[in-house]
């Protein structure tokens, strides 16, 4: 009997998961481009909460709605646009490769950024490190020894 009823609760289970279907298709979805330009800021947003919360917090900034004003949409729009992609697991995948890509493509320029500043200021302390040494040799005059006051007596008189 347990046997009977334990089969039985198993099919109903299964027979209730296979049932999703596909969502419909929203009146204003988002395109793949717009939903990789959005996720690709949302994700930058949510990394900045990391590294700066309090700063945020502080000044009671909300960067999801930001993204959302940036891209003239809700987040309603959003989340039915991110349903009916997710549902499709390649374009979902596709939509997160390119996110990817936008983010190493973002960290690689800010790395570039960042070795360009440091040449520039490396640059500037040569310059500045150079025009020291110039003044340095200008304005140090060497002390003169017994011996060369003695040798201008002897030019002089000759």
């Amino acid at each position: 009997m347990y046997k009977r009823f334990f089969y039985i609760i198993l099919i109903v289970f299964i027979w209730a998961c296979s049932r999703t279907k596909k969502p419909s298709k929203p009146d204003n979805l988002l395109s793949e481009k717009e939903m990789i330009n959005i996720i690709t800021d949302i994700s930058l947003a949510n990394a900045a909460k990391g590294v700066q919360k309090k700063v945020i917090e502080s000044n009671q900034i909300n960067l999801e709605e930001y993204v959302f004003k940036k891209y003239n949409i809700d987040s309603t729009q959003f989340a039915e646009s991110n349903n009916y992609y997710a549902y499709d697991i390649e374009t979902y995948e596709d939509i997160y490769e390119h996110v990817r890509q936008n983010l190493e493509k973002k960290k690689q320029e800010y790395i570039d950024l960042e070795k360009e500043k440091l040449k520039e200021k490396d640059s500037i302390r040569k310059v500045e490190k150079s025009k020291r040494d110039s003044l340095k040799s200008r304005t140090i005059s060497k002390k003169p020894n017994s011996q060369d006051l003695l040798k201008k007596e002897n030019i002089s008189q000759q």
